[in-house]
């Protein structure tokens, strides 16, 4: 990736930088006093101390409508779905701690509302995670571990993005992961008004395990790393100030953003959802996303249409695959470009060869290399040029005729324009050498 930020510079810019520099930080971090501090006495309390993550709000009928959603993911009929059963709290404690992790999974009250919050009004949001999930939940584990971080992070774009590659919240995060601009281009995602590589699933995913571990170098803990990639590095920091040097989450917890307190008790509740889904009746959604891809990477531009002509393979299926493209335009002859199409797709796109380039080429592909300035060839216009013309290029007088020099003349063109000699026109014109200037009058006749 490029431009990566060492950890050196990130604490650096952590102490000094406004906190508009990190992916999930849209808190006012510009204040220190305690004024601006919200303090909790009961986390669960209905005057609205805690907020729920923004991929935990979102309703189920935005979701459906969304076009890879509605494509993809349907109902799987032969699972029956059945009522939510009540367990009691060990149940849960026993649950959490059987879950292969590094990352500390405790129970509370707090956990306990967001694992109800999954298993219950956000159930069928929850099917269709888990039916996205068998597409994305790989891509994820390949990208964490090789920054070697814990996998039981690949469940954070759950709580972020509700596993929906094409995520917008409402501070402007986009994609499976929610980067900011800022914080996608310092961690090598290209942001342009073709390419927005925070929806390209690889390259977000890569980016975020990077983001991850800088995070957790910082802090050397888990849960602030993670609470730090929801509200910045500097909120985690005057919450620990706040708190008399604590660095433990639950105890810095009521010095935290609202929705910070919310958000490592929605990652647990993801975990346990995520794995104990089948003891609260919840059907994954089946998903007509291809198992198996390839990618080819392009150096020349190439439009959808022609790959959808030339590969059969539906244009909904190409842009689910390749969410990174803003427009229906690969551009390929900006730089290197990626394209990720189902196997068999992928093979009749090497067969195609050159003929998928050219396939209407000169309709699909209209952006214009060089291109004329349009004239006025009006009579009156045409007419006005060739005096303006004759009086520019060569004009008459009582002793023959004149020229102007033009930028770029010598006297040897000027000659030879006017049927006469170089040394005619030295004579004529008193010249002793060949200076002559641009504007300057010149006898030649």
């Amino acid at each position: 990736m490029r431009h990566h930020l060492s950890i050196a510079i990130l604490s650096a810019l952590m102490a000094t930088a406004p906190s508009a520099l990190y992916a999930q930080d849209v808190y006012d971090d510009e204040d220190d006093d305690d004024d601006d501090v919200e303090y909790v006495d009961d986390p669960l309390s209905d005057d609205g101390e805690i907020a729920l993550p923004e991929g935990m709000t979102t309703e189920l009928d935005s979701l459906l409508t969304e076009w890879n959603n509605r494509s993809y993911l349907i109902p799987d009929g032969d699972c029956t779905t059945g009522e939510n059963p009540e367990f009691d709290k060990e149940t849960y404690i026993h649950r959490l701690q059987r879950l292969p992790n590094v990352i500390e999974m405790p129970y509370n009250d707090v956990v306990r509302s967001m694992i109800d919050q999954y298993t219950g009004r956000l159930r069928r949001t929850v099917s269709i995670m888990l039916g996205a999930s068998n597409f994305y939940i790989p891509i994820f584990e390949e990208a964490l571990e090789a920054y070697q971080l814990p996998l039981e992070l690949k469940y954070l774009p759950v709580i972020e993005s509700a596993l929906n590659p094409m995520a917008v919240s409402r501070a402007g995060a986009v994609g499976l992961w929610q980067f900011m601009i800022t914080t996608g281009k310092q961690y090598g995602l290209e942001i342009t008004s073709l390419i927005d590589e925070r929806k390209d699933p690889i390259k977000a995913s890569y980016a975020a395990a990077h983001y991850l571990k800088d995070l957790y170098d910082i802090f050397g803990d888990w849960s602030l790393a993670i609470a730090s990639y929801n509200c910045g590095p500097n909120n985690v920091r005057k919450a620990i100030t706040r708190a008399g040097g604590e660095r433990d989450y639950w105890k810095i917890y009521p010095y935290l953003p609202r929705e910070t307190r919310g958000y490592v008790p929605a990652f647990i509740a993801a975990n346990y959802v995520m794995n104990y889904y089948c003891e609260h009746n919840i059907c994954p959604a089946s998903t007509m996303l291809p198992a198996s891809t390839d990618t080819v990477r392009l150096n020349r531009n190439l439009h959808v249409d022609q790959i959808v002509a030339k590969c059969n393979v539906p244009a909904d299926e190409v842009r689910a695959l390749n969410p990174q493209y803003r427009t229906a335009l690969i551009p390929g002859d900006s730089h290197t470009c990626t394209l990720r199409l189902p196997t068999l797709a992928m093979n009749a796109f090497i067969e195609a060869g050159d003929s998928i380039y050219s396939y209407r080429a000169t309709e699909l592909l209209t952006s214009r290399r060089e291109i004329e300035i349009a004239q006025d060839e009006s009579p009156a216009r045409k007419s006005k040029v060739s005096t303006r013309k004759g009086r520019r290029g060569r004009s008459r007088g009582r002793g023959g005729s004149s020229v102007t020099v033009r930028r770029g003349d010598n006297l040897g063109a000027i000659a030879r324009r006017n049927g006469t000699t170089v040394a005619k026109l030295r004579r004529l014109n008193g010249l002793r050498g060949n200076n002559i200037r641009a504007g300057q009058k010149l006898r030649v006749k």
